[in-house]
């Protein structure tokens, strides 16, 4: 799959160097360059964000503060891309950058599945962007990378991340007991998935409603 080649479906926003395109926010891989923003927005955010995020190793250096380790946190998901196993998006509105929407954990052969996962500047939640932004993943996904399921899995009490799947109405599966580790706890999550048939049936509902 090239990056440069554009979707199958002609009402799918354009990809240029892995950039798609929405009616408000463009998505495409962090780079070094983007650390100032990615710094700004990460430490403002840490109460926001952190109670929700796997424990981070002391042993390890911060990204949020580090532009090093930031740099190598881009260096990893070059690599993961080009391997094929995630792609890291930053999303970006009015040029500025907003937050992340990913797709990890792809696992092919029988499975051809994906995860997902989100956050925002709290600044500019509550606007529709990061469920905007997961219309155009979810396109990506099925059409470019054509993988079967993509599954997304929230704490049942981050009503926050919850709207955003509620908002694009897909299908609850129901809850996996302590499924991660979250802020050093193993957090019961709800399960949340799309098929690629499901996709199908609903995406001209979706883009047009998200995303054209």
């Amino acid at each position: 799959m090239s990056p440069s080649v554009p979707f199958g479906h002609p009402s799918m926003p354009s990809v240029s160097g892995l950039r798609l395109y929405g009616r408000r926010v463009m998505m495409r891989p962090l780079t070094p360059g983007d650390f100032p923003q990615w710094t700004d927005v990460r430490v403002r955010n840490e109460q926001w964000l952190v109670p929700w995020e796997p424990a981070r190793s002391s042993r390890l250096a911060d990204p949020t503060r580090s532009r090093d380790a930031f740099s190598s946190r881009c260096a990893s998901r070059d690599r993961e891309r080009q391997g094929g196993t995630a792609y890291g998006f930053g999303l970006f509105v009015d040029n500025a950058f907003a937050g992340e929407v990913n797709l990890n954990n792809i696992v092919r052969g029988a499975l051809q599945c994906g995860t997902v996962g989100y956050w925002i500047d709290r600044d500019r939640a509550g606007h529709g962007y990061i469920a905007e932004g997961l219309v155009l993943l979810i396109g990506f996904a099925f059409e470019e990378l054509h993988l079967h399921r993509l599954e997304i899995c929230i704490v049942p009490r981050n009503a926050n991340s919850r709207r955003v799947v509620e908002k694009l109405a897909l299908r609850e599966e129901g809850i996996a007991l302590r499924y991660l580790e979250i802020n050093g706890t193993w957090e019961d999550h709800m399960r949340f998935a799309i098929t690629a048939e499901e996709w199908r049936d609903r995406r001209t509902e979706l883009r047009d409603a998200w995303t054209l």
